[in-house]
């Protein structure tokens, strides 16, 4: 009987300890109201999270979209007809940003144009520049390879489009929502077209944050670049700086 008691007066300290939440259900259970100990539904307790594992779990839900940053559009020395005058400057700050996604975790898709030698894949408009197998970022050609200090290392994905956004007639939404990707980081060029239109299409496929580079995002010209900057931002778009980035 004295150990009854003992057991019983633990009881009792351990029941006036517990929360008012718990308390309620394991009376009920040692009354006999249930022979399974409830399920505590997600949110019963305030969570105490370090900001580093709050961080890692940010990132892993976010993807760095590299977006044509091939010798054709940004290597003076190729000669290309599609050429983006402001392309060569920013190389040094998308690999920098490239080098900032792999440490944090990030997802990291390079998204490039390969057309058919025949140019039958691309625009309309651009068919022109296509004869005897040549032509702008055809596959296999030189044209075509990333920028110089620019890889594709294990972990990365590669991912070839045929038209400006990067969504268009791709699997790419398809890829990073099995992945679990909600944010997406945007650097590349050139920002009329190739980053406006794939900002646009991810803001209207629910992503829940979409983050342009300022410095590591280029078009032909800065009031060209800016103004591109500006509508984005209209729409929900966050602009901000690689070392702002980064922080």
């Amino acid at each position: 009987m004295p150990s009854h008691l003992a057991l019983l007066s633990c009881l009792l300290v351990l029941l006036l300890s517990l929360d008012k939440f718990l308390l309620h259900y394991l009376k009920r259970w040692l009354s006999g109201g249930g022979g399974i100990i409830p399920r505590i539904p997600t949110g019963a307790f305030k969570a105490h999270s370090h900001r580093p594992m709050a961080a890692a779990g940010r990132w892993s839900e976010t993807a760095m979209l590299v977006i044509d940053m091939q010798k054709d559009f940004v290597d003076p020395a190729m000669g290309s007809p599609v050429l983006v005058a402001g392309g060569e400057a920013v190389v040094p700050a998308v690999a920098e940003a490239v080098a900032v996604a792999r440490e944090r975790g990030i997802f990291v898709v390079w998204v490039v144009r390969e057309h058919d030698p025949s140019g039958r894949d691309v625009e309309l408009f651009r068919r022109h520049l296509y004869s005897g197998g040549k032509g702008p970022t055809v596959k296999g050609l030189k044209g075509a390879e990333l920028a110089d200090g620019l890889f594709i290392k294990e972990g990365d994905y590669k991912l070839v489009k045929t038209r400006f956004s990067a969504f268009f007639a791709t699997h790419l939404d398809s890829v990073l929502k099995t992945q679990g990707i909600k944010n997406l980081v945007i650097v590349g060029v050139q920002t009329p077209n190739c980053i406006r239109q794939t900002v646009y299409d991810a803001v209207e496929l629910d992503y829940e944050k979409v983050i342009v580079l300022i410095d590591a995002t280029a078009a032909a010209r800065p009031d060209i670049h800016l103004a591109n900057i500006r509508d984005m931002k209209t729409i929900g778009v966050e602009t901000t700086t690689l070392e702002e980035w980064r922080r």
